[in-house]
């Protein structure tokens, strides 16, 4: 009896543990200036007041907190440090629940505050306000039509970025040549270049030589490779192309 009774208090922790993972959270914080930072300022103070007494009244544990301290609740998402270890934990650990003070604190731009959203979202997380809001709510369409605006405004802006980097390297491709990419024999070592074209054309039997027997003869006149023996054929077809 007392064995049965054991291993059904053992089942109950065990499911007991397991709820408590299920609402494992963790905290974002944001102050938005240098003045608000600090032991003897009260912003970061208030947000984590707030976010505790919220993770308590809903049954949530919190496991980890994340801070951007002095920045800009305009700031993009995708520049602040803090939101990016948020992220690194939540791919890291499981946990699916963020918790903020309010929809101000993660951010104050509507675009940028969406496109936050939208990044949390595909990773399957949910975003709750200390007065009980979702802010990842999908029910409601005005939020669900702006997150597939800043979705498609962000994707735009990166097609943008590409093509401006692309015209970029071309401009400077024709000002100053090849600008990205392995650099070629020709650049690495043009007298090698040179030998072997000239190897290539002179062949004692007539003909062409080989691309084996001009890295053979190169390997004579001390041409070889980076570990020290003759290059490859492929090598060689390299330099002549």
């Amino acid at each position: 009896m007392a064995a049965i009774l054991k291993e059904i208090r053992t089942d109950l922790e065990r499911k007991s543990m397991a709820g408590r993972a299920k609402r494992a959270a963790v905290a974002y914080i944001r102050t938005s200036s240098a003045a608000n930072v600090g032991a003897d300022k009260d912003s970061d103070k208030r947000q984590r007041a707030a976010i505790e007494g919220f993770a308590k009244r809903a049954g949530f544990e919190l496991v980890g907190e994340f801070n951007d301290a002095a920045v800009s609740g305009a700031d993009p998402i995708e520049s602040r440090a803090g939101f990016t270890a948020l992220l690194d934990r939540i791919e890291g650990n499981g946990v699916r629940t963020v918790l903020v003070e309010d929809a101000s604190r993660f951010a104050r731009e509507l675009m940028t505050q969406e496109l936050g959203i939208l990044a949390l979202i595909n990773r399957g997380v949910r975003v709750l306000t200390a007065n009980g809001d979702d802010l990842t709510d999908s029910s409601d369409p005005s939020r669900v039509m702006m997150r597939q605006i800043a979705g498609a405004f962000h994707q735009y802006e990166k097609a943008r970025l590409v093509a401006k980097l692309k015209a970029a390297r071309q401009r400077k491709r024709e000002l100053v040549g090849k600008v990205e990419g392995r650099k070629s024999w020709a650049e690495i070592n043009p007298e090698l270049v040179k030998e072997a074209r000239r190897l290539r054309r002179r062949s004692p039997k007539g003909g062409q030589r080989s691309l084996r027997a001009v890295a053979e003869e190169l390997a004579r006149l001390g041409y070889v490779n980076e570990r020290g023996v003759p290059f490859s054929p492929s090598s060689v077809q390299s330099m002549l192309s």
